[in-house]
């Protein structure tokens, strides 16, 4: 159990680490598209664009990451109070009656969106932007896919927690 938990939470970190990295990007792109506006007059939507689709990869794939490493903004008002196996209920109990609910929620409404996007191979509605829109649309699916692995990978480090005779009460 705690080796596919390990796993998965590997995997995602792998893909938060390296989608990070589209930040930088966008820093570098974003500054080429106004030097290049103001100082040559010069501009591309394909460029622009690319700079919506690094961000749009950045949040949506950096999402099962940040679930992760614990960055998720929480209460803690009561969180911190409560022992580790307090801590663990409240995760599970969140990770089941919240996570799960809200991913499903997501993959549900947004099939038959994305679905329809790559029908047509939707690309972009601007002249020379880019042609890949229903891949950056795919991610809407892929997003709650590793929030959910993400999600199974922390309820079964808690439920190691639950399980464990030894777990700290503090």
């Amino acid at each position: 159990m705690e080796q596919l938990a390990q796993r998965l939470h590997t995997f995602n970190n792998l893909i938060g680490r390296g989608v990070s990295w589209l930040t930088l990007a966008m820093v570098l792109v974003t500054f080429l598209v106004v030097v290049l506006r103001y100082a040559f007059d010069l501009g591309w939507i394909w460029l622009q664009e690319s700079v919506t689709y690094m961000h749009a990869l950045v949040f949506m794939l950096g999402a099962a990451y940040t679930l992760g490493e614990n960055e998720h903004v929480r209460v803690d008002i009561l969180y911190n109070r409560f022992t580790d196996r307090g801590r663990a209920w409240v995760n599970c109990l969140g990770i089941v009656f919240l996570l799960v609910p809200f991913c499903s929620l997501i993959l549900f409404t947004s099939w038959d969106y994305v679905e329809s996007a790559w029908a047509v191979t939707e690309g972009s509605p601007q002249a020379g932007g880019l042609d890949g829109v229903y891949l950056l649309k795919t991610i809407i699916l892929v997003m709650p896919v590793l929030l959910l692995l993400q999600g199974l990978a922390h309820f079964l480090q808690q439920l190691a927690v639950l399980t464990s005779p030894k777990a700290e009460e503090n």
